[in-house]
């Protein structure tokens, strides 16, 4: 049987950042109305950009995780605009993001 190489592609990747501070999630309710948080259901708040096209799950403890991206420039992009939309209102910027993106590879 002839051996045959897996095709792999980058499918999804999910960025793990931290911001060194605690996040008042009802703020960034009121001042975004379109994001997602059901504390009652999910203890993370759920912030959509359309471009790029990303979900940032942000959590009051300031752990953030990013998924949806297509590469790790991507997903770094939107960890980014992200922190920094909310830094606007809450006083958190990109420069305290402490880590970043973990790949998920998936073989077809």
């Amino acid at each position: 049987m002839p051996q045959t190489k897996p095709i792999i592609s980058i499918e999804n990747v999910v960025a793990s950042a931290t911001v060194d501070q605690r996040i008042d999630l009802n703020q960034i309710t009121r001042d975004f109305p379109d994001v997602e948080y059901h504390p009652d259901q999910f203890p993370g708040l759920v912030f959509r950009l359309k471009s790029p096209k990303t979900a940032t799950l942000i959590f009051s403890s300031g752990k953030m995780v990013c998924t949806g991206a297509k590469s790790e420039d991507m997903a770094k992009k939107a960890v980014n605009t992200v922190v920094q939309k909310q830094g606007d209102q809450v006083g958190c910027y990109p420069g305290n993001i402490d880590n970043e993106p973990i790949t998920n590879n998936r073989q077809r």
